[in-house]
């Protein structure tokens, strides 16, 4: 584990080291040049974690006053529970940071604002080729099995 390394709430003046680390996170998943996403994603992405009527969060990773590390989560219904679920959606570290448990930081930050909250379930999905991060999750979290299907409508 990093015991120098702060996990808190992004603050409004972190945007510009918040957005690197959003560039890195989507560049691993092939979404930059051509294929990036729209600044206004972007933007509304990052107004939304401080808007207290929208249900996405976010927590930092901070070193040495440096932002290494973020996750972005949100909460929804469930019909097989009446607790709010978490989707824990964006997780990614500076590849000089990784290695060091501060993915597993973020991921336990996140556990921990779910129990705050009256939560019991966090689940997220990662692709098959993701071998890094799935050897932090297999370690943090159980497989449960499930195919994703998606399309845009």
């Amino acid at each position: 584990m990093s015991p120098s390394v702060l996990i808190r709430p992004p603050a409004s003046t972190d945007y510009a080291a918040w957005k690197p680390l959003w560039d890195g996170y989507n560049a691993f998943y092939h979404r930059e040049g051509p294929t990036a996403l729209p600044d206004g994603i972007t933007q509304t992405t990052w107004q939304r974690f401080f808007d207290a009527d929208e249900p996405v969060h976010a927590l930092v990773a901070e070193r040495d006053g440096r932002l290494v590390g973020l996750v972005h989560y949100l909460f929804h219904r469930s019909t097989t529970l009446i607790e709010p679920t978490c989707y824990l959606q964006d997780l990614f570290t500076l590849a000089s940071e990784r290695g060091q448990g501060i993915g597993r930081q973020l991921i336990e930050g996140v556990y921990q604002h779910v129990q705050r909250v009256g939560g019991h379930r966090v689940y997220w999905q990662t692709h098959v080729t993701n071998a890094a991060g799935r050897a932090l999750y297999d370690t943090v979290a159980e497989h449960a099995g499930f195919i994703v299907y998606a399309t845009r409508v």
